[in-house]
C-alpha cells in the first residue's frame, strides 16, 4: 500500500471543502431517514413496495453500477490501457442492457420474484436454489469489500486517518441510510449520487482537456507515453485482453466481455434488476435499464478520458507507468492525483463529494441486495419458515449490519490487488457468468432438468475457478485482464456442457409447472405492458428507445 498519507500525496483541502462534504452527509442520512417513513412491510423495504416511476429506478439502475470500483476502477484501466476500457461500457453493458429490458424483465417483472435466486427456485428448485443464493451473497460481500476499501483509501488521502479507522467510519455511514430505509433510500440516494458524481467529473474532465492542449493535445501526449497510438483507440485492445493476437483478442472482447461476462451481469446481477423490480409498472420496469443505458454509452468520456490524462500529465503517474517504482502510487489513484494537481478549493470539495458519493452508492447497492436475498432466499427458506413479516423486516436490518461488518474484513482482501478492475473482473467470471448459462438455457430450452440446474451452476463456477488457478501459478500466461476473459468462457462453456449432458439423464419437470418461468409455455399477452395512461407516448416505447441507443453505440465505436 505505501504509505498515503505523505504530504505530497495528500489532497490540500480546506475548510470550504470540509463543509461541502459534512452538508452532504447530513443530506444523505436525512433521506434514509425520510424514507424510513414509507417502510411498513418487509416488501417496502426490499422492493420499495414497486412504487417508483422509471426515471428514478433508470439513474439509480446505472448509479448502483456507477461505485468506486466503475469510476477510479474504470479511470485506473484507462490510465493503464487508455481508450479500449470504452469496450466495458459499449460492448460490455449497453447490448446487455438493451437486452435485459426487452427480454428479460417481462419475465421478471411479470411472474413476481422478488429475486433472482428465486427465479431459479421456481424453475430448478431448491438445490439450484440455494447455490444461487449462498454464491451471491458471498459475491455481494466481496465486492463492498472492494468499494469500502477504496473509500478508506480516499479518507486516508483527505484526513490522514489510518485506513481501518477510515473503514470503519464508511461502513457505519452506508449502514445508517441502508437500513434505516431500505431499498428507497438506497434508490433516492443513488439518483442524487448520480448527480453528484456527474457534478465532480465533467469539470474535472473539461480542466484536464484545457491543461494537455484540447483533445489533439492528449492525441500527442498518448502517442509519445508508453503503450503509444494503440491506447487511442478502442480496437483490437490487446493491451487489456493480453493477446497478442488481434483476432483473438476481438473474438476474446466480443465473446468473453460482450457476451458471457455483460451479458452475466446486467441481465442475472440481482443488484442491478432489484433497481427494475422496483418500478411502478411492467413498461416502466422495461424502460429502467434502457434508459440507464443514455448515460452509460457517455460515461467514458468522465472517467476514462480523466485516466488518460492523468497518465502522460501527473509527474508520479508518468513515473510509474514508465516502469518505475513510485512508493504508494499505482493506477487506482489516477483520479485523485489528477484533483490534486488540477482542481481549487470548493471545486476540490465537490469532487471529493462526487467519489464518496460513488463508493456508497456501490455498497449500498451490494448491502440493499445482500439483505434481499440472505433474508427471502436463504433464511426464509431453509432456516426459519413461517414468521410474521414484521420479523423479516427487523432480520432484514439486522443482516444488513452483519454484512456490514463481513465487507470490513474482505476490504483488505482487495487492497491487495494493484487494478481493482482485475480483481472484479475475476470474481464476476466466478460468480455471473455460469449464472448466465444456467439463466439462458432453463429461460429457453423447457426439456432442461432440475438437476441439470444446479451442477452446471458449480462445475460452470469450478472452470472459472480453475483458469483463475492457472493463470495465478503461472501456468498459462494471461496479463491484462485475460485471465477473466477466458475464465468467464470456461465458465459458460463447461455449464453449457454439463447441463446439457445431465439433463438427458434426468427427468423434466411437466410442463404445466414451467408457465411463466420458460418463454415458450409462456402465453405471448402476460409478457406485454399497458401503452395507456401513464405509460402512453411513443418516447415510453422501449422498443423505440433500444432502438436510438443501438445506433448510438454503433457510431461510437466506429469513431473511437
Amino acid at each position: 500500500m505505501g504509505v498515503l498519507a505523505e504530504a505530497n500525496l495528500r489532497l490540500d483541502a480546506n475548510a470550504v471543502d470540509y463543509v461541502l462534504l459534512a452538508f452532504y452527509f447530513v443530506l444523505v442520512l436525512g433521506i434514509g431517514y425520510l424514507a424510513r417513513r414509507q417502510v411498513s412491510t418487509s416488501l417496502d423495504f426490499f422492493l420499495s413496495g414497486r412504487s417508483l416511476p422509471a426515471w428514478v429506478t433508470g439513474l439509480a439502475f446505472i448509479s448502483a453500477n456507477l461505485g468506486a470500483i466503475e469510476v477510479m476502477g474504470m479511470s485506473a484501466n484507462g490510465a493503464q490501457y487508455g481508450m479500449p476500457t470504452a469496450h466495458y461500457f459499449w460492448i460490455g453493458a449497453v447490448p446487455a442492457m438493451l437486452f435485459l429490458g426487452i427480454v428479460m424483465m417481462p419475465f421478471y417483472y411479470g411472474s413476481k420474484v422478488r429475486s433472482v435466486p428465486e427465479f431459479m427456485l421456481r424453475r430448478f428448485g431448491k438445490p439450484a436454489h440455494l447455490v444461487n443464493g449462498i454464491s451471491f451473497a458471498v459475491a455481494q460481500i466481496l465486492i463492498a469489500g472492494a468499494n469500502l476499501f477504496l473509500l478508506a483509501t480516499v479518507v486516508n488521502l483527505l484526513l490522514g486517518w489510518p485506513i481501518w479507522v477510515s473503514v470503519i467510519l464508511a461502513a457505519v455511514i452506508v449502514l445508517a441510510y441502508t437500513a434505516l430505509g431500505g431499498l428507497s433510500a438506497a434508490i433516492y440516494n443513488e439518483v442524487l449520487q448520480f448527480f453528484v458524481i456527474v457534478a465532480a467529473l465533467v469539470p474535472l474532465t473539461f480542466v484536464g482537456l484545457y491543461k494537455v492542449g484540447g483533445w489533439q493535445g492528449l492525441v500527442d501526449k498518448v502517442t509519445a507515453s508508453p503503450g503509444g497510438a494503440e491506447q487511442l483507440n478502442s480496437w483490437p485492445g490487446n493491451e487489456l485482453t493480453g493477446f497478442s493476437n488481434s483476432f483473438l483478442s476481438v473474438v476474446g472482447l466480443v465473446f468473453g466481455l460482450g457476451f458471457v461476462l455483460s451479458f452475466g451481469y446486467w441481465t442475472t446481477n440481482f443488484v442491478e434488476v432489484q433497481r427494475a423490480m422496483a418500478s411502478k409498472s411492467m413498461s416502466a420496469a422495461r424502460r429502467t435499464p434502457i434508459i440507464g443505458a443514455f448515460p452509460k454509452l457517455l460515461i467514458p468520456f468522465i472517467v476514462i478520458v480523466p485516466g488518460m490524462i492523468a497518465a502522460v500529465t501527473v509527474t508520479e503517474l508518468v513515473q510509474f507507468k514508465g516502469g518505475a517504482n513510485v512508493e504508494g502510487v499505482d493506477y487506482n489513484y489516477a483520479l485523485l492525483l489528477l484533483m490534486r494537481d488540477l482542481l481549487p478549493n470548493g471545486m476540490l470539495g465537490i469532487a471529493i463529494a462526487g467519489l464518496l458519493a460513488s463508493f456508497m452508492a456501490g455498497m449500498a447497492a451490494n448491502l440493499s441486495s445482500f439483505n434481499t436475498v440472505f433474508t427471502y432466499d436463504i433464511w426464509q427458506s431453509y432456516v426459519k419458515k413461517d414468521k410474521p413479516d414484521a420479523y423479516y423486516l427487523s432480520f432484514g436490518r439486522l443482516v444488513t449490519a452483519a454484512g456490514t461488518i463481513l465487507a470490513i474484513g474482505t476490504a483488505f482482501i482487495a487492497s491487495s490487488y494493484s487494478n481493482l478492475m482485475d480483481y472484479l473482473q475475476q470474481l464476476f467470471s466466478f460468480f455471473n457468468a455460469p449464472l448466465f448459462a444456467t439463466f439462458i438455457l432453463g429461460m429457453f430450452w423447457k426439456r432442461m432438468t432440475a438437476t441439470a440446474g444446479w451442477t452446471g451452476l458449480v462445475s460452470g463456477t469450478l472452470a472459472a475457478v480453475g483458469v483463475f488457478i492457472l493463470a495465478e501459478t503461472g501456468v498459462w500466461d494471461l496479463p491484462g485482464q485475460g485471465a477473466s476473459f477466458i475464465g468467464a468462457g470456461a465458465a459458460f462453456v463447461v455449464d453449457v456442457a454439463v447441463s446439457v449432458a445431465v439433463t438427458y439423464a434426468t427427468q423434466p419437470k411437466p410442463e404445466a409447472q414451467l408457465v411463466g418461468l420458460v418463454y415458450s409455455l409462456t402465453p405471448k399477452d402476460s409478457l406485454k405492458h399497458s401503452d395507456t395512461g401513464e405509460d402512453s407516448g411513443w418516447y415510453r416505447k422501449p422498443g423505440l428507445l433500444a432502438g436510438i441507443v443501438l445506433a448510438i453505440t454503433i457510431l461510437l465505436n466506429i469513431i473511437f
